[in-house]
């Protein structure tokens, strides 16, 4: 069964730091772009950062210079280092990721995590 599971969330005060993982498991063929959204209660999901397998990186407006995204293409992981944190940065994080998988036929599909809680306590 292919999957996404997260772990790293945590209580965290302003200022401090926490550190997300993401480790996609399962028969995948290839892995395109991993990356990390969140959504905030009341608020929709939001894009945090991206990157490709090439390692090309984008992130929110509002993470850059705090956060840094990363990849192990050998062990089909990506990571959320998250520095400065502030309480606004509170929500749940989902992992996701464009897999090749083979279900009836071989083809791209979009998977998420189960989310991980973040809080930022000020």
């Amino acid at each position: 069964q292919v999957q996404l599971v997260e772990s790293g969330g945590g209580l965290v005060q302003a200022g401090g730091s926490l550190r997300l993982v993401c480790a996609a498991s399962g028969s995948i063929a290839s892995i395109a772009a991993m990356g990390w959204y969140r959504q905030a209660p009341g608020k929709q999901r939001e894009l945090v950062a991206t990157i490709t397998r090439g390692g090309n990186l984008n992130y929110a407006d509002s993470v850059k210079g705090r956060f840094t995204i990363s990849r192990d293409n050998a062990k089909n992981t990506v990571y959320l280092q998250m520095d400065s944190l502030k309480p606004e940065d509170t929500a749940v994080y989902y992992c996701n990721a464009n897999l090749l998988v083979r279900r009836d036929i071989l083809r791209w599909y979009d998977y998420w995590g189960q989310g991980t809680q973040v809080t930022v306590s000020s």
